[in-house]
C-alpha cells in the first residue's frame, strides 16, 4: 500500500513538472520585442497625428474631453509628461493611454495606444475613429505622420 501511495505521488509530481514547464514556454508571437521595425513602424503611423497648434494645455484638455465623451473614465492625466490614461468597461476591458508631445515645428504629436480585454489594439478604423472625435473637440485638421 506503502508502495501504491508512493508511485502516485511520483506520478502527480511528474505531471506537475511537465505542465508547469509547457506553461512557461514562450513563442516568438508571446514576446513584444519580436514585432518586426517595418510592423512597429506601421503600428506608430496609425496610432499617431500632428495637430498644428503650440498649445499643449488645450490639447492635453481636449484628449481627456475627447476620451470622456467616447465613454472612458479618465484614470490619470499628467500635464507635465503630457499623458492621459483612461479605461473602459462594459462587458470588456478597454484601456488607453495618449500621450500629447511638442514638435519644433509648432505642431503638437498625438499618440493614443489601446488595449482590449489585455490585447493590444492595432485596428487602423479605431484610432481614426478616435482621432476623428478629437479633431472635432480641438477644431483642427489631423496630420498622419508620413
Amino acid at each position: 500500500m506503502l508502495f501504491d501511495q508512493s508511485k502516485a505521488l511520483v506520478s502527480a509530481s511528474v505531471l506537475a513538472v511537465a505542465f508547469g514547464t509547457a506553461g512557461c514556454q514562450m513563442s516568438s508571437k508571446d514576446n513584444v520585442f519580436d514585432i518586426a521595425v517595418e510592423e512597429q513602424s506601421g503600428l506608430r503611423q496609425i496610432q499617431s497625428r500632428t495637430f498644428k497648434t503650440k498649445d499643449k494645455d488645450k490639447t492635453i484638455q481636449s484628449v481627456m474631453t475627447t476620451m470622456q465623451d467616447m465613454g472612458f473614465v479618465i484614470g490619470n492625466a499628467d500635464k507635465e509628461l503630457g499623458t492621459v490614461s483612461g479605461m473602459k468597461l462594459d462587458g470588456y476591458q478597454l484601456r488607453m493611454t495618449v500621450s500629447v508631445v511638442p514638435r519644433n515645428d509648432g505642431e503638437m504629436l498625438v499618440r493614443a495606444n489601446a488595449s482590449y480585454n489585455n490585447q493590444p489594439v492595432d485596428s487602423e478604423a479605431a484610432y481614426n475613429d478616435y482621432f476623428n472625435v478629437l479633431e472635432q473637440e480641438l477644431k483642427l485638421p489631423a496630420q498622419e505622420l508620413g
